[in-house]
């Protein structure tokens, strides 16, 4: 079962996906926060597998909120849900340490499947979101992608595509603990700290192109 916080500053949000997420056979709402304070509070003291986090709220950004939460638990999952797509708010989310960056225009099932993907330890970032963070990473002085080996590169194209790590491991038909190996390679190279940064960093340096809407 999947512990989910929810936190929005919008009850009815709250209750619509509350909700949903509740008839998800594999999924429990634990507890809820209506600003970024009780958010941090809630999720250091109920520890739930996956934080849905909202952007914008009072007392505390979801930002700080994210930054506040992974400083004292490093290994919080937590995802970004949020209708603004604003540069000034995208890259403080995820540098922060949020796991996953999703819109609030994406259906109920979309989300549902984001929850899934970001607790098995994957990452969920929006095609729209990569565009505008291209526009936010700070470039790197050296191109660390050109110390990825060949296969290195053929899983951070296919982890860019949105696959999972299962997903990468069939279609090039290696094992999963050869996959999991490659990623924490293509990390150390990349100088990057997760998923979510490497995704990143191939969109930034035009290593794969953000998909048409």
């Amino acid at each position: 079962m999947i512990r989910i916080l929810l936190v929005d500053d919008h009850e009815m949000v709250r209750i619509g996906v509350s909700t949903y997420l509740k008839l998800q056979q594999d999924m429990e709402v634990v507890g809820e926060a209506e600003n970024g304070e009780e958010a941090v509070t809630k999720a250091l003291a109920l520890r739930p597998d996956i934080i849905l986090m909202d952007m914008v709220m009072p007392k505390k950004s979801g930002a700080e909120a994210t930054a506040d939460i992974i400083k004292q638990w490093p290994e919080a999952k937590i995802i970004i849900v949020t209708s603004f797509l604003d540069d000034d708010k995208l890259y403080p989310a995820l540098e922060a340490g949020a796991s996953s960056y999703i819109l609030k225009t994406s259906n109920a099932s979309r989300i549902a499947d984001a929850i899934r993907q970001t607790y098995v330890g994957d990452t969920v970032l929006e095609p729209e979101v990569a565009a505008r963070m291209m526009k936010q990473m700070r470039m790197a002085d050296a191109l660390s992608h050109e110390q990825l080996t060949t296969r290195e590169m053929d899983v951070l194209l296919l982890l860019a595509e949105g696959l999972t790590n299962q997903q990468i491991a069939d279609e090039l038909y290696i094992g999963l603990k050869t996959v999991k190996t490659h990623v924490s390679n293509i990390l150390s190279k990349l100088g990057v700290r997760d998923r979510t940064q490497a995704v990143v960093y191939a969109f930034n340096h035009q290593l794969v192109k953000p998909k048409s809407e």
